[in-house]
């Protein structure tokens, strides 16, 4: 092994020193990604990961740089956009994306992309 190969395993095991926190951080997120629409809390997060809810919040946090909670959030808000540009009522698109609330949905949203849902839907058919 030359010397920028071992110098690159270093490197490697420095930042992910450990495969499970990977496998566990990416499994998470990928389940995510696939059910956003479903109602999801960090206990399920727990019970689906077989780890500590706090374990895995610091794990999440440490390598995506945000909580799961905040990653789902951001995920539901863009496939929000997604629907909400695609001609689907702003209400749909609310309970199609996992929301409950259409007022918490509408907050959020705003917080996020700057624009109210309707003034998101107006912005997009022009």
């Amino acid at each position: 092994m030359s010397l920028y190969e071992k110098e690159i395993l270093k490197i490697k095991e420095d930042i992910y020193s450990n495969q499970w926190q990977l496998d566990t951080v990416i499994g998470l997120r990928n389940y995510i990604d696939n059910n956003f629409n479903e109602k999801l809390n960090l206990n399920l997060f727990s019970r689906i990961r077989f780890v500590s809810k706090f374990h895995l919040l610091r794990l999440f946090k440490r390598y995506y740089g945000q909580t799961p909670n905040q990653y789902l959030i951001d995920k539901r808000i863009e496939k929000a956009k997604e629907y909400i540009s695609a001609g689907v009522s702003i209400s749909n698109a609310c309970y199609d994306v996992g929301f409950e609330s259409l007022s918490s949905f509408s907050t959020l949203f705003k917080k996020k992309t700057g624009y109210s849902p309707s003034e998101y839907q107006k912005s997009n058919f022009r």
